[in-house]
């Protein structure tokens, strides 16, 4: 065989393998950010049996999660440039040894800000360190195929309310809500590092190239220069508004249903139909962009977000709850992937987990709000009413947002800039 016969073969063998890992790299991140993002939510699960254990108010428990999501936020964009520098697998190790940490300590808590302190902090520090890695090396492995691809890792999230909460649910009924939170930390811990250890850096694009002619002007963009740019902009803030407007209806989706007078167990499996929609909603949302534009697909799921989120007004009996829960988590789980491939789109893969980690940061602020605010509108008016009808004009406040977009960049074949 002629030495580039070789060459030729040898790139080949190489092509074929990446392409099988790179599936690995997705069922991976849908495991991490499943254990991750399911354990850190758990704690609308803890919110009742919380309170009445230490008489804290719900606003206070609740703001144990707002801390969560800020520093989420600000932590977020470290991990992001740290996954650019390093590569994903140290972050996502890093937070797998840290998130059980903090649910250990957490559960251990004896005063209300000791407890909104190690949950707040520290979950919110670990949990951060699985996202935008995870989406950032995904889109990276992936040049077609990729809203499928990070659709499905985001999956992992969608799969969390199915999986974590109905067993922190279960756990709090066997045990205290104490042992219940260490035995959740115990599993992350079980799960996460092993997972972590599969995570490898995608290889080099043969020849140096790209996908589109973007990468090649973002080649030497600073992260600096790429959030100052109206692409970023839009980005950013339509994912805050996004976040801002679904994270309060999520949180406090169980407790809603409970006063809606909904048995405690049916509420959570509320919150369970949510996320087998969401997980479905990825996969469709995730299809529907590759075909037809990540645009278009996203502002008409931001639209139904806020159309079903003034739905739950009007409902109280269980299945009124799971038929919008079902075009709700569709609907919020569907456009949550679709950030990553614009951020793909816009600025390439080189500066990605920065450009995503910051715009993660914002969403992170709009997660904030949901939980703190609905703890507090409740203590204030026993009720939720209010809850949802400023979180439904929020997404409609996205849905104008997301119009904003500048059109994505012109795909080039690899053949044409040679």
């Amino acid at each position: 065989m002629a030495p580039q016969d070789e060459n030729t073969h040898s790139a080949d063998t190489t092509d074929h393998s990446s392409s099988r890992y790179r599936w690995t790299i997705v069922i991976a991140g849908a495991i991490l950010t499943c254990v991750a993002i399911g354990a850190m939510f758990s704690l609308a699960i803890f919110l009742q049996p919380i309170a009445a254990d230490t008489g804290w108010s719900r606003a206070g428990i609740s703001s144990g999660m707002t801390l969560n999501f800020l520093v989420m936020g600000i932590s977020g964009f470290g991990w992001g440039a740290a996954s650019d520098r390093v590569g994903a697998r140290p972050v996502v190790l890093t937070g797998a040894a840290l998130l059980g940490l903090a649910l250990s300590l957490a559960s251990r808590a004896t005063s209300l800000l000791q407890f909104q302190l190690t949950y707040g902090i520290l979950v919110g520090l670990a949990a951060s360190a699985f996202f935008a890695p995870m989406m950032a090396a995904t889109a990276a492995w992936f040049d077609r195929q990729r809203s499928l691809a990070v659709s499905l890792v985001s999956a992992g999230m969608g799969v969390a309310p199915m999986t974590i909460s109905p067993f922190a649910r279960w756990l709090v009924s066997t045990y205290d809500w104490r042992t219940a939170m260490l035995l959740i930390g115990v599993f992350a811990w079980a799960v996460l590092v092993p997972t972590a250890l599969l995570v490898r850096r995608p290889p080099a694009a043969p020849g140096g190239f790209g996908a589109s002619s973007h990468h090649a002007e973002a080649a030497g963009m600073r992260v600096f220069d790429a959030l100052r740019t109206r692409q970023f902009l839009a980005l950013g803030l339509t994912f805050f508004a996004c976040c801002a407007a679904h994270s309060g209806p999520i949180f406090h989706m169980v407790s809603y249903a409970i006063l809606c007078g909904i048995p405690p167990m049916a509420a959570v499996s509320i919150y369970s139909v949510e996320g087998l929609s969401g997980l479905g909603g990825r996969l469709l949302l995730g299809v529907l962009a590759d075909r037809f534009g990540v645009k278009p697909v996203l502002v008409a799921g931001l639209l139904a977000q806020a159309l079903v989120i003034s739905g739950y007004l009007f409902a109280h009996r269980l299945e009124q709850f799971y038929s919008l829960a079902l075009v709700f988590g569709a609907a919020y789980g569907g456009v949550m992937p679709l950030y990553a491939v614009l951020a793909r789109e816009y600025f390439g893969t080189r500066i990605i987990g920065s450009v995503l980690g910051a715009a993660t940061m914002l969403s992170s602020l709009g997660m904030a709000l949901g939980p703190v605010i609905g703890g507090w509108v409740f203590d204030a008016s026993g009720q939720y009413t209010w809850l949802y009808v400023g979180s439904s004009i929020v997404g409609l406040g996205a849905v104008a947002i997301a119009f904003a977009f500048p059109p994505l960049p012109k795909r080039i074949l690899p053949a044409q800039m040679a």
